[in-house]
This record gives C-alpha cells, structure tokens and sequence, in this order.
C-alpha cells in the first residue's frame, strides 16, 4: 500500500467551532470547507483532521454517524509538555486533566474544544 497522506475524521455538532479551536491552539490551517464540512492541515503533523456536522446525510455508513467522542482521544506528542500547558492555560484553553505520568513513561494533559473532543498532549520521558 502506498499512502499518500493520513486523515481523522470527527463528527461533532459545530465543525467550525472545533476548527477554530485546532487552529487557534495547534497551529492547523484551514484547506478546504463547505456546509457541515471543515478539513485541516498542520505543516509539522503529516495529518489532517476533518470535522463533519453531526447528521450529514452524506456520511457513510450510516449505522456509526452519530456523535464523535466516547473513548476518542487526539493525541499530540510535543518536545516540552512544561511550555505547552502554561501556553494552553495562559491562551484561556479548558484544561480537563492536569500534567500527570504515567510508570511507562508518557507525561501528559489533556484540553477539550467547545464540542467535547478532549486533544492530549504527550511528552515521553525516561
């Protein structure tokens, strides 16, 4: 298989809010867009992010269009966790869990957009 680029596609009741959110917290930019479409880019991540308006009849298949976000988490690793949280605090973003570690060595916290995507970053450690 040759892959030519990797996207995640969220369903979620205001695109262009979660849009925003990315954009303004993570350095995504907007590349495409329509009604109930938003698709993002990052210049470092090799990844997309799509949000889709919950309910699109477009969606296939049909039987998973509900809701993004049960057990759903998009993860960011970053070279200093420390200068992140304080940015992500001080820019006013929600933080829902605090800087922990893990034994195994993940060190993280986690922020949530305005439609209840919850985005972790990672650093990893010794």
């Amino acid at each position: 298989m040759r892959t030519t680029g990797t996207a995640i596609s969220l369903n979620v009741a205001d695109p262009a809010a979660s849009a925003g959110f990315v954009s303004a917290h993570f350095g995504f930019t907007e590349q495409m867009s329509a009604d109930g479409f938003v698709s993002l880019t990052h210049p470092d991540a090799g990844l997309n992010l799509i949000y889709l308006r919950t309910g699109l009849s477009t969606f296939k298949p049909a039987r998973i269009a509900g809701a993004a976000g049960d057990g759903l988490l998009v993860v960011f690793v970053v070279a200093d966790i420390d200068t992140e949280y304080a940015r992500l605090q001080a820019a006013g973003a929600p933080i829902v869990t605090t800087i922990e570690t893990e034994e195994w060595g993940e060190r993280y916290f986690q922020t949530t957009d305005p439609n209840g995507i919850v985005y972790q970053l990672v650093q990893w450690v010794d």
